[in-house]
């Protein structure tokens, strides 16, 4: 059963969709299938994928209503192993329409379920709010990844969403855990960014994860192009933060990386060896050494 891994913060620009982006791109290129749910009505996980909002059949809309199976609303990406459940304006009007629905709140975990086996992890990226859908997200979450830009105006809404963490987790979900903090945006340069990263470790202590996401025009630049970081500008500093969180997060989740390309490489390897070996001994037996 896949991990479930929801993209949480209700401010606005602290580097959400890119980290759930670019998380889940690495995710995949460690050889693992994942698939991110596109939970926020701006569609900006979608079209960060290359993926058109406007021209889209069925969306996380369709599923959140119960007009689709969330298999049927399944689109490939250009990043192998990596799916996802795009999303548009459309969805803005699922909070409206899921008001009087009986268990509202479960829409998403019971949807969820139904394709489960089919992938190793899940990524929900929510959208800048605690409405909702952002209510179905930590709901059918095993774990909160909480982006935080490392600037003093990202921590004050913090305590809202440890609050509301806390609720969620005593009512609707008691599985939830807080899976860890990706700090994003960091200028070094500046005295104010290693004070917020002083004040989330003595807060959140070891769940903050090791690589700090400097701040980069290339992970900007990248969503233009409708590509993650990751392919955009592979060898970046951005892209490699996002990769060592990715492998920190795999780590803690107890999975072991498996990169196919690297243990096909190592299987090569190896059979060369096997064969350099094999050609020794021969030689030795025919007395040409």
């Amino acid at each position: 059963m896949a991990k479930v891994l929801t993209f949480c913060n209700q401010k606005g620009g602290v580097g959400k969709t890119t980290s759930c982006l670019n998380v889940g791109c690495a995710i995949a290129n460690l050889g693992y299938k994942v698939l991110i749910i596109d939970m926020d009505p701006q569609g900006n996980a979608t079209s960060g994928l290359g993926i058109d909002k406007n021209y889209l059949k069925l969306t996380t809309y369709d599923v959140m209503i119960g007009r689709a199976n969330p298999k049927e609303a399944l689109h490939n990406t250009d990043i192998e192993l990596l799916t996802i459940i795009p999303s548009n304006a459309q969805l803005t009007g699922a909070e409206i329409e899921l008001v009087s629905a009986v268990g509202r709140e479960f829409i998403l975990r019971n949807a969820v379920a139904l394709v489960g086996e089919d992938f190793d992890f899940i990524l929900l990226d929510c959208p800048p709010s605690l409405g909702l859908l952002t209510l179905n997200a930590l709901t059918a979450a095993d774990k909160l990844i909480i982006p935080l830009q490392c600037e003093y105006y990202a921590l004050e809404g913090l305590g809202q969403l440890i609050n509301t963490f806390n609720l969620i987790k005593a009512n609707l979900n008691r599985g939830l855990e807080i899976g860890g903090v990706i700090l994003t945006m960091a200028d070094f340069r500046t005295n104010l960014t290693e004070q917020v990263i002083d004040e989330v470790k003595k807060f959140f202590g070891e769940k903050v994860f090791g690589s700090i996401v400097p701040r980069s025009v290339r992970l900007s630049e990248a969503p233009s192009y409708g590509k993650p970081a990751l392919v955009y500008d592979p060898d970046g500093r951005g892209s490699k933060a996002y990769v060592d969180v990715a492998k920190e997060l795999v780590a803690r989740e107890g999975a072991a990386v498996k990169n196919i390309d690297q243990a096909e490489k190592a299987v090569e390897i190896k059979e060369e060896i096997v064969a350099a070996v094999a050609t020794v001994d021969t030689q030795n037996a025919g007395g040409t050494i």
